[in-house]
């Protein structure tokens, strides 16, 4: 009965077709080899370094780009509300037009009152050289214009005051007012939001400070999951919560579709890059009992390299372990391999047959 060398059930049909076996059905020729000479075939890889990649998940809340609760600026009755709601509304666009009657015949008055001091100036002006009038008396004149031009404006400042306006260009939301009905400085007209983007706040436990910076991409969905969409990140707080032990973040979402609203929760999901460490595929990690380890190859040798996962990919994972980047590490032929045992890599000539 013939003997078969293990090393030459290691991969079948590839060893024989690259005729790194052609020997083995001599047995006594390859026992009698010094075991220097026995290389083991295997396949390799190239260690490459990158980032651990931590994935944080967060709940948001959102408010409008730009958003506030509009108030009269004075008392008043209510003479129209100019608005729907829900409707978009401009910048500078009435909304609420109080009663101004006493307000606007305050404003002709005071158009009365400037045209006849400028009246009386000008006279007074024509008449100067004459000695008819005194230096004082057109000093008079004039100031009385400035104070009549000032009660002109005073009164137009207190028509304008009539009317309730869009500051910006945004949404208006419900109201509880009604034609005729009373309103003081207190009492809250109509919401306006702002809505183009979204405000979202939300907050990132403290051992990832540092790692969330202006501009980063943040993935954010609502808890129905029908909406997606990518936000960037905008601030960063400048100080860690000491009860929550987290630091908050707001970042600007687009809202061009105008399907988000301002006040909806997301499910925020953040990429953190932490350090560096060594890539290697999923099938070159090995357990012994001290724990796991890698066979990398040095000088054409195979050295154990102990290993510590810090975090699994798809088919490849990160350790902590001593391979610098562009190490070969052995990915098939671990079965025979012991420290120091000579190696041949016969990754090369796989691809050259399979061209």
């Amino acid at each position: 009965m013939s003997f078969i060398p293990r090393h030459c059930l290691l991969v079948p049909g590839l060893l024989l077709a690259l005729g790194l076996v052609s020997g083995c059905d001599k047995q006594e020729t390859t026992a009698t080899k010094p075991r220097a000479e026995n290389k083991s075939p295997v396949l390799t890889a190239t260690v490459s370094w990158q980032p651990r990649m931590t994935l944080v998940e967060a709940v948001g809340t959102s408010r409008a780009r730009k958003s506030v609760t509009l108030y009269p600026e004075v008392s008043g009755e209510v003479a129209e509300i100019l608005f729907e709601t829900g409707a978009q509304v401009e910048a500078g666009q009435p909304l609420v037009q109080l009663d101004a009657r006493n307000e606007r015949l305050a404003v002709e008055l005071a158009e009365v009152e400037l045209a006849e001091a400028e009246r009386l100036y000008s006279r007074y002006k024509r008449s100067e050289g004459a000695g008819a009038v005194t230096k004082s008396m057109l000093d008079d004149a004039k100031s009385a214009v400035d104070r009549a031009r000032i009660n002109l404006q005073r009164a137009q400042v207190n028509l304008t005051y009539r009317t309730v306006r869009a500051p910006f260009t945004g949404h208006v939301g419900l109201t509880d007012l009604d034609r005729g009905a009373r309103v003081e400085p207190s009492t809250p007209i109509v919401t306006l939001d702002d809505r183009s983007e979204l405000l979202v706040t939300f907050n990132v436990p403290e051992m990832f400070y540092g790692q969330v910076t202006q501009g980063q991409w943040i993935e954010l969905s609502t808890w129905s999951g029908r909406e997606r969409s990518n936000g960037q990140v905008i601030d960063v707080d400048s100080r860690v919560d000491a009860q929550t032990r987290a630091f908050t973040v707001r970042a600007r979402v687009p809202n061009t579709a105008d399907t988000l609203r301002p006040g909806m929760s997301f499910r925020i999901q953040l990429q953190l890059a932490g350090g560096e460490f060594p890539v290697i595929p999923e099938v070159a990690l090995q357990w012994g009992g001290d724990g796991a380890y890698v066979w990398a190859v040095k000088n054409g040798v195979a050295v154990r390299v102990p290993a510590t996962i810090v975090q699994r990919l798809q088919g490849q994972i990160l350790v902590d372990a001593d391979l610098p980047e562009g190490t070969i590490i052995v990915t098939e032929g671990i079965q025979r391999l012991r420290e120091g045992q000579p190696v041949i890599d016969v990754s090369e000539r796989l691809v050259e047959i399979g061209r």
